[in-house]
C-alpha cells in the first residue's frame, strides 16, 4: 500500500526514483573500549575514513561543470582543506591512543570540544565555521558508522535519487545537483529559503517542511516527488507510477515549449510592452541570463562579494567585478543593489548578537552606520558606470531620513571623484528598494526624491505579516495574496505612476506565474526575476490584456476575504494555454 506525505511543494517538477537518506545533525555513536592490540588497527581505520572523505569531496570537485558558480567550488575547497587541518585529523588519533577508545567516539569528542571554541567566539562570521567543521566531521562519522555496521554504500552514487534529509545549504543544493539528483526533500525549510530559491533555479524538483519523512521512509524506497503540489508517494502503485511518468513528460514538453519562446518579446494582447528583467547574484550569472533574452538586470546582489571572507572586498576588487558583469551586458542596464548584509545573510561587523537579525543593523542601516564598508562601494559603482549603463538601488529604506542621507554621500562621492579626475556617470540613476511597510505607506515622498523603485516583496510579504519567511513553524502565514500586502504593492505602483517614475518588482512574487496576471492588472510594467522563470512569466504576458484585467483587479483589491481573492486569481489564470 502507497503512503503519501505532504510538505510544501518549492520547485515544480516530478521526480520518480529511489530514496537516499542523508543524515544530519547528531549521528548516534556509542563508546567502545579498544583492547591495547587493536589500538593501531582503531587509528587506520580512521586515518581510512578521512581518506575515502577526501576521495569523495575531490571525486565531487573534479566532476563540477566549469561555469559552476565560484562560490560552490569553494564550499567543497574549504571542505578539503579541514580535511588537512591538525584539530580534525591528528586530534582524534591521540584520543584513540590515549583513551584506547573508538574511532567514533573520538571524533565525536573533539567535534564538542570544537564547537564550544567557535560559540564563544565574538566575530559572527567565525562563528558561522562551525557549520564547516559540523558538515566535515559528519562525513567522516557516517563513513566510520556505514563501515562497522559494513554499508559499503558510495556516497557519491546519488545518480537519480530523490535525497531526504532535515535541510540542505545551497552550496549542497548544488553539490547534489552536479552528482545527479532527480529531486530532495527536507524535514524542515520555508518557500523563501535561500535552497528553495535555489532550486528553482537549477530546476530540481523539491518539497520542504515534509515533516516526518525520515520516520516513515526507508533507504533505497522508490518514490514520487511532486515539486508542484508538495507530497511524496511512497512505494507507489503501477496506476500512480504511470499518472506520474506522463506527468513528467508534460513538464518536459512545457520545458521545451518556453526554449522556443526565447526571441519573442512580451506583449500583452492589447499591445503592452512590458520589461523582463533578471537577478544575478555573481558574474557567472551572466552567461545564463543573456540567453534568456532579457531586457537588462533588475537587481545584482553585491552581498556575495562579501560573503565567507574574514575582510570585505575592497574598491579595486568591487570595481573589476562591475566592470565585468557590465562589459559582459553588452549595452544592457545593470542594477546594482548596494549592500544588503545583515539577518539570513549572516554577517554582522559589529560583532554583536541581535536577538531578530531581520529587525536589526542589515542593509543601509548598517551601511550608513559603517562608512568604511559603504563608501568604497558607493565609489566602484559609481567609477563603473562610466562603462555603461548602470542605476543603482537602496535596500531597506525605511524613511526619507535614510534616504536623503545617501544622497548626500553619493553627491560627496561624485565631488571627490570629480576633483580626483576619475570618469562616472553625472546622470547615473538612484533607486529605492520599497520593502518595509513604513516605506510603501511613504512611496509617494520616496518619488518625488528618487529615479525609480522596486518593490522587494520577499521582505515586505515578511515584514507585513510579521512572520520570518524561512521558519517552517509559521510560513503557512506566508501569504503574497494578503489584502494588506496587496494594497502596499498597489501603493507603491500608484506613486510611481503619479511622479512619473519606473516600479519595478523584484521579489519572489514577480517570477510566480501565478500572479503575473493580478499585477499586469495593478499596472506593473516592469518584472526582475531568476532567469529560469522568465519565459513563463513571458508566456503569461503575452496571453493577457491588461484592459480586460484592471477592473477585475481593482474590485479584487477591496476585497478582504482571503479565499475569494484566491478564486479570483485562479479565474484569472484558467484561460492560460
Amino acid at each position: 500500500m502507497s503512503l503519501v506525505l505532504n510538505g510544501i511543494g518549492v520547485s515544480r517538477g516530478v521526480a520518480i526514483g529511489k530514496a537516499h537518506i542523508i543524515m544530519r545533525g547528531s549521528i548516534e555513536v556509542l563508546e567502545s573500549a579498544i583492547p591495547p592490540q587493536f589500538i593501531e588497527g582503531e587509528v587506520t581505520r580512521f586515518m581510512n575514513a578521512v581518506e575515502t572523505a577526501r576521495l569523495q569531496l575531490n571525486s565531487i570537485r573534479d566532476n563540477i561543470p566549469a561555469d559552476t558558480r565560484a562560490d560552490i567550488a569553494a564550499f567543497i575547497d574549504t571542505h578539503l582543506l579541514m580535511l588537512d587541518d591538525a584539530t580534525i585529523v591528528s586530534t582524534p588519533v591521540e584520543l584513540i591512543r590515549q583513551n584506547g577508545c573508538n574511532a567514533e567516539w573520538a571524533l565525536k569528542l573533539q567535534r564538542n570540544a570544537l564547537v564550544e571554541v567557535f560559540e564563544q567566539m565574538n566575530d559572527p562570521y567565525l562563528r558561522t565555521r562551525r557549520d564547516d567543521v559540523d558538515h566535515v566531521i559528519n562525513r567522516i562519522q557516517r563513513i566510520l558508522v556505514a563501515s562497522s555496521q559494513g554499508d559499503n554504500r558510495a556516497e557519491d552514487s546519488l545518480l537519480g535519487a530523490i535525497v531526504l534529509t532535515d535541510d540542505l545549504t545551497p552550496a549542497e543544493t548544488v553539490v547534489l545537483e552536479h552528482q545527479g539528483i532527480s529531486g530532495f526533500a527536507t524535514e524542515s525549510g520555508g518557500p523563501l529559503s535561500h535552497t528553495a530559491i535555489l532550486a528553482r533555479s537549477v530546476r530540481i524538483p523539491a518539497v520542504v517542511g515534509a515533516h516526518g519523512i525520515q520516520q516513515y521512509i526507508r533507504d533505497g524506497e522508490r518514490i514520487i516527488l511532486d515539486g508542484q503540489q508538495g507530497i511524496l508517494i511512497v512505494e507507489p502503485d503501477q496506476r500512480t507510477l504511470e499518472h506520474y511518468l506522463e506527468k513528467e513528460a508534460r513538464e518536459e514538453q512545457h520545458r521545451a515549449e518556453l526554449a522556443s519562446m526565447v526571441q519573442t518579446p512580451a506583449v500583452t494582447l492589447d499591445h503592452a510592452a512590458i520589461t523582463l528583467m533578471a537577478n544575478i547574484e555573481l558574474p557567472d550569472d551572466i552567461e545564463a541570463v543573456a540567453r534568456e533574452n532579457t531586457n537588462g538586470v533588475g537587481l545584482y546582489r553585491t552581498e556575495f562579494l562579501f560573503m565567507n571572507r574574514a575582510e570585505p572586498p575592497d574598491e579595486e576588487e568591487q570595481y573589476d567585478c562591475y566592470s565585468r558583469v557590465i562589459d559582459a551586458m553588452n549595452g544592457r542596464p545593470l542594477t546594482i543593489r548596494t549592500l544588503d548584509i545583515g539577518a539570513d545573510k549572516g554577517v554582522d561587523r559589529s560583532g554583536n548578537r541581535c536577538s531578530n537579525p531581520a529587525l536589526g543593523l542589515r542593509a543601509i542601516r548598517l551601511c550608513l552606520k559603517d562608512p568604511s564598508l559603504f563608501l568604497p562601494q558607493l565609489r566602484s559603482i559609481l567609477r563603473a558606470s562610466s562603462l555603461g549603463p548602470v542605476r543603482m538601488m537602496i535596500p531597506m529604506l525605511s524613511n526619507t531620513q535614510e534616504l536623503h542621507q545617501v544622497l548626500n554621500l553619493i553627491q560627496q562621492t561624485k565631488d571627490t571623484l570629480e576633483r580626483e579626475g576619475l570618469a562616472y556617470d553625472p546622470h547615473i540613476q538612484i533607486g529605492g528598494m520599497i520593502e518595509v511597510p513604513a516605506a510603501a505607506l511613504s512611496a509617494g515622498a520616496f518619488a518625488r526624491h528618487l529615479d525609480f523603485l522596486s518593490i522587494g516583496t520577499n521582505d515586505l510579504i515578511q515584514y507585513t505579516l510579521a512572520i520570518d519567511r524561512v521558519d517552517d513553524e509559521v510560513n503557512y502565514l506566508y501569504d503574497p495574496l494578503h489584502p494588506a500586502v496587496l494594497r502596499l504593492i498597489k501603493m507603491v505602483i500608484d506613486a510611481g505612476q503619479e511622479a512619473g517614475i519606473p516600479v519595478a518588482m523584484c521579489g519572489e512574487m514577480a517570477g510566480d506565474p501565478r500572479y503575473t496576471r493580478l499585477l499586469l492588472g495593478m499596472g506593473l510594467t516592469e518584472f526582475s526575476m531568476h532567469h529560469t522563470a522568465l519565459q513563463e512569466v513571458k508566456r503569461v504576458i503575452n496571453q493577457s490584456a491588461i484592459e480586460s484585467l484592471a477592473p477585475d483587479v481593482e474590485a479584487l483589491l477591496r476585497a478582504d476575504d482571503p479565499a475569494r481573492i484566491l478564486a479570483q486569481i485562479e479565474t484569472f489564470n484558467n484561460t492560460l494555454r
